[in-house]
C-alpha cells in the first residue's frame, strides 16, 4: 500500500459543501483527498455552455453567503474569487424596496414596508446587525442534544435581544413569516412578493416557528447584493475559487471515482471502496482520521454503509426522511434583441404576479397539496427572473454570441418528480407543452417573448436536474425544507444534527444532512469544523474563530481558540 493511498480525511463528494471541507481541512495541515463519481467537480456550480458563445448554470444562481466566515478565513480573493459591484441605485430593489409587479402593473412598498424589512433584517440597527444575525441563524453549529431550546438560548433571539430589544418576544418562535410581515408590513404585494422569494429560497413562509429562519433565507443575499450580487463567472466562479483554494492547501482531487462503499472496521469509518470502472487505479483509499460524506443522506446510509452497520430502526428513520424541499423548472431563453418589458412593468421587480397571497397559495397547492401538473392558468402562475442579464459585468456577459442576448434563469416551482401523481417523468413527457406554457405566463411581462425574436429556449425540468446531477434532490438544491421540525437541532434527525453519525469517525457534509441546507455557502462546513476540532481531528490557526454562540461539548475539545 503506497502511501498516496492512505489520507488523515476522506471526502466523498465534490460538491461546494465537500470542497469547502476539504479547503478548511487542508489549511488545517492535514492531507485530504475529495472524490467525485462525475466527470467535473462542482455539483451544484456547475455551468454549461450548449452553443458556443453561451454559458449559464443550470442550478445555482444566487450567492447565498454574504455573512460567510469563509470569505475572510479561506481568503478566497487569493484564488481568483471576484464579484461584480453593481451601482446603488440597485439596492433598493435588492432590499425589497423597488418597485412589485402585480397584474394591474408596478406598485411600490410603503415606507413601513421598507421599514419592517430593514429593522427585521438587522439593517436599521446602530450599528447594523445584518451579518450577526446571519450568522447566528445559519453560520453557528446547533446546540447540544440535552439543550432545551428557548427564547433565551436560540441564538438570533439572543441578537435581537441584545441588537433590538423592542422586537425581542417568546412568540418569534412561534411565528409563519405571513405573521411577522403582518405585524411589520402593510403592503400585501410587499409581503406575496417576499413570501415567494422565501419560497425560491428554501423555506416556506406559511410554516410555523421558522419565520426569522424564512427571513433569513433571503437576507443572506438581499442586503449584500447591493454591493456584491454575482460572482465574476456566476456561482461557477465561486466554485473555482474554493476548489483553488483547498488544492493550494495540498488537496487532492478525483473525478470519475463513483464510490460503492464506505470501509467500516470495528464501528470505526476507515476508508472507502470505489466501484471496479473508477479511474484510480487502486480501489481501496483510507483514512487515518476521518470519512465525510458531502452526498446526500440516503445515498450515505442506504447505499455507501448498508444495514450491517446500522441498527434497523435507525435505517428506517433515514428512509422515513423527505429530502424533497422544492422543485425548479429553469429556463434560460436565447433571443434576438434584449427583452423588454410591457411598459406597466417598467421598474418592477423579477417576482410576477404579486397581487395577493392567495396566488402564493394557490401555487403551494398545486406544488404541495395536488402534486400533479400545473392548473393554474398562466396569469396566475408565480415565477421569478432569477438572474437578468442586468446583473452581470458588461466584461463577462453570459452571452458572447453577436447580436445574442440570453435571459436566465426564470424560475417556476413545480410538483416534486418522486410525488407528482403521474410518475416522475410525467411533466418530462409534455416538455414542450410546459415550456410553451412557461413562456406564455412569461410574456405577460415582457412583450417581445415571442417567436420572432426567441432564438432556442433551454430548459432543465427537476427530473433532468436530478439526472444531471445527482445531488439535485427532488429537482433542486435545498435538500430538506426549513420548517420546524427539520431545522436546526432536528435536522434531518437530532442525533444527526451535529454531524456525526452512529459509526465514530463518519461524518455528515450534504445539504440534506445538516443545518442548514441549501445553498448557504460554507456554512456546513464551517459548523462542521467546530466538531472535527472536538474531537481532535482538525487543529486550525490563528485565523479561525468559531461561532460566538456554538456551545462545547464536555471532556471534549473546545473550538474556542485559547
Amino acid at each position: 500500500m503506497s502511501p498516496s493511498e492512505i489520507y488523515d480525511v476522506v471526502i466523498v463528494g465534490a460538491g461546494h459543501n465537500g470542497t469547502t471541507a476539504a479547503a478548511y481541512l487542508a489549511k488545517c495541515g492535514l492531507s485530504v483527498c475529495v472524490l467525485e463519481e462525475r466527470l467535473e467537480c462542482g455539483g451544484a456550480q456547475e455551468a454549461t455552455e450548449p452553443i458556443a458563445g453561451v454559458r449559464f448554470p443550470p442550478h445555482a444562481v444566487g450567492n447565498y453567503a454574504g455573512p460567510a466566515p469563509g470569505w475572510e478565513q479561506l481568503e478566497l480573493w487569493k484564488y481568483g474569487f471576484r464579484m461584480d459591484w453593481l451601482p446603488e441605485e440597485r439596492l433598493g430593489a435588492i432590499a425589497s424596496i423597488g418597485g412589485i409587479n402585480t397584474t394591474e402593473g408596478v406598485v411600490h412598498p410603503s415606507e413601513k414596508d421598507i421599514m419592517g424589512f430593514a429593522k427585521l433584517s438587522g439593517l436599521l440597527g446602530q450599528p447594523p446587525f445584518t451579518t450577526e444575525l446571519m450568522r447566528a441563524t445559519f453560520w453557528c453549529p446547533p446546540h447540544l442534544p440535552e439543550v432545551e431550546l428557548t427564547a433565551d438560548n436560540v441564538p438570533y433571539m439572543q441578537v435581537y435581544k441584545e441588537r433590538a430589544p423592542d422586537m425581542w418576544t417568546e412568540e418569534l418562535l412561534q411565528m409563519t413569516f405571513f405573521d411577522l410581515m403582518d405585524e411589520y408590513m402593510e403592503t400585501e404585494p410587499q409581503k406575496v412578493n417576499l413570501a415567494y422569494g422565501i419560497w425560491l429560497s428554501g423555506a416556506l413562509p406559511h410554516f410555523q416557528g421558522v419565520a426569522i429562519p424564512a427571513l433569513a433565507s433571503v437576507a443572506t443575499m438581499g442586503p449584500y447584493m447591493g454591493m456584491r450580487w454575482s460572482p465574476r463567472g456566476t456561482m461557477h466562479g465561486y466554485y473555482h475559487a474554493i476548489m483553488r483554494c483547498a488544492i493550494a492547501h495540498g488537496a487532492v482531487f478525483r473525478t470519475c471515482c463513483p464510490v460503492d462503499e464506505i470501509l467500516v472496521n470495528n464501528g470505526t469509518a476507515v476508508g472507502v471502496r470505489l466501484r471496479e470502472n473508477a479511474t484510480c487505479p487502486e480501489k481501496r483509499i483510507w483514512a487515518k482520521k476521518a470519512v465525510i460524506s458531502a452526498v446526500d443522506i440516503k445515498q450515505t446510509f442506504l447505499n455507501l454503509i448498508g444495514p450491517g452497520h446500522i441498527d434497523a430502526g435507525f435505517m428506517q428513520r433515514i428512509k422515513d426522511l423527505s429530502l424533497k424541499g422544492g422543485s425548479l423548472w429553469q429556463s434560460h431563453i436565447l433571443t434576438r434583441e434584449p427583452l423588454r418589458r410591457r411598459p406597466k412593468f417598467e421598474g418592477g421587480g423579477t417576482i410576477y404576479p404579486c397581487d395577493s397571497r392567495d396566488i402564493y397559495f394557490d401555487n403551494v397547492a398545486d406544488v404541495m397539496s395536488r402534486q400533479g401538473n400545473p392548473t393554474l392558468p398562466p396569469e396566475r402562475l408565480l415565477w421569478n427572473a432569477a438572474a437578468p442579464s442586468e446583473v452581470f459585468s458588461p466584461t463577462h456577459p453570459p452571452c458572447t454570441r453577436p447580436d445574442r442576448y440570453l435571459e436566465a434563469a426564470f424560475c417556476v416551482y413545480v410538483t416534486t418528480p418522486e410525488y407528482h401523481v403521474n410518475g416522475p417523468d410525467a411533466m418530462d413527457k409534455e416538455k414542450e407543452k410546459w415550456n410553451a406554457y412557461m413562456r406564455q405566463a412569461f410574456s405577460l411581462v415582457f412583450e417581445n417573448l415571442d417567436s420572432d425574436n426567441i432564438v432556442h429556449h433551454w430548459a432543465n425540468t427537476p427530473r433532468e436536474e436530478e439526472l444531471r446531477n445527482t445531488g439535485m434532490l427532488g429537482g433542486s438544491w435545498y435538500g430538506i425544507r426549513h420548517c420546524r421540525d427539520q431545522w436546526w437541532n432536528e435536522r434531518p434527525l437530532p442525533e444527526l444534527a451535529r454531524y456525526r453519525t452512529p459509526i465514530d469517525r463518519l461524518y455528515l457534509c450534504h445539504q440534506s444532512s445538516g443545518h442548514p441546507g441549501g445553498l448557504c455557502l460554507m456554512a456546513i462546513p464551517y459548523n462542521l469544523m467546530h466538531i472535527l476540532i472536538e474531537d481532535g481531528l482538525a487543529e486550525p490557526g490563528d485565523w479561525w474563530y468559531p461561532s460566538p454562540w456554538y456551545i462545547p461539548e464536555r471532556g471534549k475539545i473546545s473550538a474556542k481558540p485559547r
